[in-house]
């Protein structure tokens, strides 16, 4: 842990002890710098952490004050899927989702996008633009199946602080997490397989296993702490399942974050039943405290694990730019990646290796990552101020999707309403196999500004319309 990151848990320990009330004077910055022997810039980091997790505030000439917590929300409850194997439907609603175009004004709360607007991109935009223009006959032809060398050597660097051990020669490189996913789901399964999916999943993959005939099982799930393993176990026992697929830190849609104990309990039950898992891993990185979580891999000894991230969520989705971890299944992988797309763009492989082994890649982090999670407080103190006090709301640790579940209301009915008024949301059937979640939502807090306070402010004035008729129509 870094200096000002222990200074920064110190002082976030306090607070939330409660050592300091709403509107209580923090110590000045020479305090801190005596107490743990840091440099008043590293005490100045320390509360800058604070103010973009929305603790603390800093006053011209005064100082740094503590801030009231936002009103603790009603979390989701715990789903309750079918527990049978199931055929995946709900493309035509993900085709709709992903094929809205950018028109102007429409404000598209339920993207899966980052925010890309921050400078701290420039030295990636810089290094793609020069090396697309200083190309020669090394970049012009195909890179090798497995990618670039110094982007592989630099993943398994990064991979160090999940508590992974890579090597650079277990690492693949692949257009996207999505093609990392579909790869791995293709390696694994042959068409009529069952794999095992959280529920909420993320469609992209619940879309994979459709287009192989593939059918979903879809395993209850805690906002908090994930999957249940209990009924994994039991569904184990019961169906022939092939996989598991699981995104489990920082979860899409979601939040939760598997603590480390069930992570391990996971390797566990997959070794004993003989079954691989798949590890999502696409939001790793933007976790809102240090150390970030460990990943399943980090448990895995038998190479049983297919770890899959990218950065379509940490730099830009236009990079198309992902990797897999394929354990012992890396013959298997590299066969399913040459009859899909092949080899992998050179030139984005080699910028992005630049931004890592410069540190840009760190120095990004830490800065969507203070934003992601400033926004993500703004953002729940307005749904609790505007929506239905019944509105349960996630609790993410890190990225940047909330999930909402909204009993009684037809979501997919209050987007087709809000889509008229330029606000998109993703319904939550979206995530389901079986088209569940219909009273569910996700949105993204990748901006909190006026707009997006206009926009949400637009969703509970529909939430209210809606509700009135339902209630109109019962009484009627």
């Amino acid at each position: 842990m870094k200096r000002y990151e222990l200074v920064a848990v110190t002082l976030r320990q306090r607070l939330e002890s409660g050592l300091y009330q709403p509107g209580d004077r923090l110590p000045s910055i020479r305090d801190p710098c005596a107490e743990f022997a840091v440099s008043v810039s590293t005490v100045q980091t320390a509360y800058a952490e604070l103010e973009a997790a929305g603790l603390v505030a800093a006053r011209p000439k005064s100082g740094y004050f503590a801030l009231a917590r936002a009103r603790p929300g009603t979390l989701p409850a715990p789903s309750r899927p079918a527990q049978r194997p199931l055929e995946v439907s709900q493309w035509d609603q993900v085709l709709s989702l992903v094929n809205q175009p950018p028109e102007h004004g429409c404000l598209l709360l339920g993207s899966g996008s980052p925010d890309t607007t921050g400078d701290t991109l420039k030295p990636l935009r810089r290094s793609l633009s020069r090396l697309y223009r200083l190309a020669g006959a090394e970049y012009d032809n195909y890179d090798s199946l497995v990618g670039s060398p110094l982007l592989r050597l630099q993943l398994a660097r990064l991979a160090g602080a999940s508590g992974t051990v890579l090597h650079e020669d277990d690492i693949v490189i692949t257009s996207g997490c999505q093609e990392a996913l579909s790869i791995a789901i293709r390696t694994l399964t042959s068409p009529g397989d069952v794999v095992a999916v959280d529920s909420p999943s993320f469609y992209g993959s619940m879309q994979t296993l459709k287009a192989q005939g593939l059918k979903a099982l879809e395993l209850p799930t805690d906002p908090q702490t994930g999957i249940s393993l209990e009924a994994l176990e039991l569904a184990l026992e019961q169906w022939p399942i092939k996989a598991i697929q699981v995104t489990p830190t920082h979860n899409n849609p979601l939040g939760y974050t598997m603590p480390d104990a069930r992570k391990r309990a996971l390797v566990a039950l997959a070794r004993r039943f003989d079954v691989a898992i798949i590890e999502d891993d696409v939001y790793g990185d933007l976790a809102y405290t240090a150390p970030r979580p460990r990943t399943i891999k980090s448990w895995d000894e038998d190479g049983r694990v297919l770890l899959c991230s990218g950065f379509s969520k940490t730099l830009m989705p236009s990079m198309r730019l992902g990797w897999i971890a394929p354990g012992r299944y890396r013959d298997q992988v590299l066969h399913m990646k040459y009859v899909s797309t092949g080899t992998t763009a050179i030139v984005p492989q080699l910028a992005v290796a630049e931004f890592i082994e410069s540190g840009q890649y760190e120095r990004h982090l830490r800065h969507v990552v203070r934003s992601y999670q400033r926004n993500l407080n703004l953002v729940l103190g307005w749904i609790h101020a505007l929506f239905p006090a019944d509105t349960a709301v996630s609790c993410p640790q890190g990225g940047f999707v909330l999930w909402l579940e909204l009993t009684g209301l037809d979501c997919v009915r209050l987007n087709d309403r809000l889509v008229q008024q330029g606000v998109q949301v993703a319904p939550g059937v979206l995530f389901s196999a079986s088209g569940k979640y219909r009273d569910c939502l996700r949105i993204n807090f990748t901006r909190a500004d006026a707009e997006v306070y206009a926009g949400l402010q637009r969703m509970a004035d529909e939430i209210a319309t809606m509700r009135r008729e339902l209630e109109e129509q019962v009484s009627g």
